[in-house]
């Protein structure tokens, strides 16, 4: 594990682009992806060509659609795909008929696009992705009951608690350390314990980071 330590989230997002931008230099196809704005803002302004690139999200809400504003679909084209577009991209349908189908569908997608580097962030609990304390460290693509306290955090992003969704597909645990190469941002005096814990406490699946 290395650890960077920057002044400020936009030197943080600046650094992390530069990881992404040397990986895809040296050979990178298949990456990783989450909603990190900081990141995106820094890639949109290269001239990187993603035209030969696969993109593999890790989550999506189950039961919004891709052109509501709160999804991770929405975020995605609006932040990064609009303008640099992938060869493939490939985020979860939270809106599929059959979630297990779909859980399924995606763990196959993984299984035949390894992932060459993946973004993270981290939750003040230590949660990555939607893979609250407790998910098992075996754990591939699955469908997930949101915790009280991830619905309480996100529902900043909505009008009201109400309206955020209370389950979500996410990769797995093992399906994200599958990755040859991991970069996990954390920025705020709120994230301090989680990293805390992620750098110096002992390996549990308590904190999932």
């Amino acid at each position: 594990m290395k650890v960077i330590v920057t002044e400020n989230k936009i030197q943080g997002g600046a650094k992390a682009f530069e990881i992404f931008e040397k990986g895809i230099k040296n050979g990178a196809k298949v990456l990783g992806l989450a909603t990190a704005e900081t990141l995106y803002q820094n890639w949109v302004k290269s001239d990187l060509n993603c035209e030969d690139l696969t993109s593999i999200n890790l989550d999506e809400y189950v039961g919004l659609t891709p052109d509501n504003p709160q999804s991770y679909h929405y975020f995605m084209q609006k932040h990064l795909f609009d303008k640099k577009p992938f060869k493939h991209s490939y985020i979860p349908n939270g809106m599929a008929k059959d979630i297990d189908e779909e859980v399924d569908r995606y763990n196959d997608i993984i299984a035949a696009n390894p992932i060459d580097i993946q973004i993270l962030g981290i939750g003040r609990n230590g949660h990555i992705a939607f893979n609250e304390p407790g998910t098992p460290f075996g754990s591939l693509t699955h469908k997930v009951q949101l915790t009280e306290s991830t619905i309480k955090a996100n529902s900043r992003f909505f009008d009201n608690e109400d309206e955020v969704p209370r389950q979500a597909i996410c990769m797995g645990i093992k399906s994200i350390m599958q990755s040859k190469k991991i970069v996990l941002l954390a920025f705020g005096e709120s994230k301090q314990d989680a990293v805390k814990a992620l750098v110096e406490g002992p390996v549990t699946e308590e904190v999932p980071a």
